[in-house]
C-alpha cells in the first residue's frame, strides 16, 4: 500500500471513478476518498492507495484508512466497468485484507449485486449501512421553531471552527468517522467550491454552541443536509428538528430542485424525523466486514 500517487495515477484513478459512476450510476469513492485522491501527491493524512495495472494503465484501485486507536480500518474499492469479471475485486479485496486484517470494513457504494457477491464469497457479511434519503425541495415544509434562549446564526470561517469540532465529536461520539474530524478536515472543506458559510447554520445556547446543520449544493444543483448535530447537553429541545428545517428553508430559497442526505439506518429516530420532513429512501450504501458472534 502507498501513501502517494503520482499526478499521472491520480488522473487515471480519476477517470476509473468516473467511468465506473457512469456505468453503475452511483459513485465508488465516499467524500473523503475523493478528496484524498485530488491530494494524494502529497501523501496527506493516514490514507492508502493501491492500484492494479494492466497493459500499463490503472484498471482498478483501493483507498484504505488504517485502524486508530478509536476506529476499525475501512476501504473502497472500485474497478474499471470494462475490466470486470477478471479477478481484480477480488485481488484488491484480499490484499486490502491482508494489510488492515481481521477488523476490516469496506464500504460498498450502492449495494450493486456483484459487490455483495464479492463480499459473500470473501466470508464477509454486511455489519452496518447507510440510507440515502431524498425529497423535492419545492414540497411544502414547517417553519423551524426554537426553543427558548436558543439563537440561530450563521458560521464564521477564521471563528468557529474549533468551536464546532468540540460539538461534532460529542454529538458523533459512536461514530468515528464524523467525530474524528480534524481542523484540517474542516479546512480542506472550506476550500471547496461548494462551501457557502451562509449555508451552515449554527444554534447557540447560553453563549455556548449546541448543535449546528451544514448544507451543501452540489456541482448538478441537488441541495444536501451534509450534516445535522446537536451536542447531547442539549438534547431534547427539538434542535435537531430545528436546524434541519432552517437548512432545508435554506436549500429551497437557494433555487436547488431536489434535497438529499445520507442517515445511518440504525438511528431510527433520525429516520423518522427525515421521513416525517418528507424525505424518502433512494439507495442504500452497505458496509461489509467479520460479523461479530451474535450478530
Amino acid at each position: 500500500m502507498r501513501r502517494t500517487l503520482s499526478e499521472p495515477e491520480i488522473a487515471e484513478v480519476a477517470a476509473l471513478v468516473a467511468a465506473a459512476e457512469k456505468h453503475d450510476g452511483v459513485g465508488p469513492l465516499s467524500e473523503h476518498a475523493r478528496l484524498w485522491l485530488r491530494r494524494a501527491h502529497e501523501g496527506p493524512g493516514r490514507s492508502r492507495a493501491l492500484t492494479v495495472t494492466a497493459s500499463g494503465a490503472v484498471v482498478a484501485y483501493a483507498h484504505l484508512d488504517p485502524a486508530t486507536d478509536e476506529e476499525q480500518a475501512s476501504a473502497e474499492l472500485v474497478v474499471h466497468p470494462d475490466h470486470r469479471r477478471r479477478g481484480h475485486g477480488r485481488a484488491l479485496l484480499r490484499a486490502l485484507c491482508r494489510e488492515a486484517g481481521d477488523g476490516l470494513r469496506v464500504w460498498a457504494h450502492g449495494d450493486l449485486p456483484a459487490a455483495a457477491a464479492l463480499a459473500r464469497s470473501e466470508g464477509l457479511a454486511r455489519v452496518r449501512a447507510l440510507f440515502q434519503m431524498r425529497r423535492p425541495a419545492a414540497d411544502p415544509l414547517p417553519e423551524p421553531r426554537l426553543a427558548e434562549g436558543v439563537r440561530l446564526r450563521t458560521f464564521q470561517p477564521g471563528r468557529d471552527e474549533r468551536d464546532w469540532l468540540r460539538v461534532n465529536a460529542r454529538a458523533f461520539a459512536d461514530h468515528p468517522e464524523q467525530g474524528a474530524w480534524t481542523l484540517d478536515d474542516v479546512l480542506q472543506r472550506e476550500r471547496e467550491p461548494w462551501f457557502d458559510p451562509a449555508g451552515f447554520f449554527l444554534a447557540e445556547r447560553g453563549g455556548a454552541l449546541a448543535g449546528f446543520h451544514w448544507t451543501k449544493i452540489h456541482p448538478d444543483g441537488v441541495g444536501e443536509v451534509y450534516v445535522v448535530g446537536v451536542d447531547p447537553a442539549a438534547q431534547g429541545l427539538g434542535l435537531g428538528r430545528a436546524l434541519t428545517l432552517a437548512g432545508l428553508h435554506h436549500l429551497r430559497e437557494r433555487g436547488v430542485p431536489e434535497i438529499m442526505l445520507y442517515v445511518d439506518e440504525a438511528n431510527t429516530a433520525a429516520v423518522r424525523l427525515y421521513e416525517s420532513l418528507g424525505f424518502t429512501r433512494r439507495a442504500v450504501d452497505v458496509m461489509y466486514g467479520v460479523a461479530q458472534p451474535g450478530a
